[in-house]
């Protein structure tokens, strides 16, 4: 991976939908040279997929929060992670060093939805405590780590 790749992934997490043409010409090669590049960065895996960010606010998901989890056993996650990854509103689940096993981040309409969504995880067999915190406002959110703290990497 090299400068130029760089440049088209940091073009590419501005805009996923942009044209090979226009990419090509903010990074001044020609139309098969980047389609060669993106080719072999996906096939490497560098580009992992494309998506769509969805706005959870125009959706009407107004509430994000921040939920701590510990369990009485840390190992003993299955049932756990069954309900978890059945539940929407969850959209993340990190297992992590500290005083708590796992931090979920949770998007939902409200506070009546939240506690809903509380309920039935404190429901959960072996949860030992939780705490959440609401997030106010978001300072910054990326999507994707930036091209430019990338090692060089020598892809297929």
């Amino acid at each position: 991976m090299d400068a130029i790749d760089s440049k088209i992934l940091e073009v590419l997490q501005e805009n996923s939908r942009v044209s090979i043409s226009d990419l090509s010409k903010q990074v001044n090669l020609s139309l098969s040279a980047v389609s060669e590049r993106l080719k072999k960065l996906e096939s490497s895996n560098i580009i992992d997929k494309f998506t769509v960010i969805l706005d959870s606010k125009a959706l009407g998901q107004e509430l994000s929060v921040l939920m701590n989890i510990s369990l009485e056993n840390p190992r003993d996650t299955e049932e756990f992670l069954e309900i978890i990854n059945n539940e929407n509103e969850i959209l993340e689940c990190h297992y992590v060093t500290g005083e708590y096993d796992y931090i979920l981040r949770i998007t939902t309409r409200n506070t009546a939805t939240l506690e809903a969504l509380m309920n039935r995880i404190k429901a959960i067999p072996k949860i030992k405590r939780t705490q959440t915190n609401v997030i106010l406002s978001t300072l910054k959110q990326k999507y994707s780590v930036s091209p430019k703290n990338a090692v060089s990497i020598n892809y297929k």
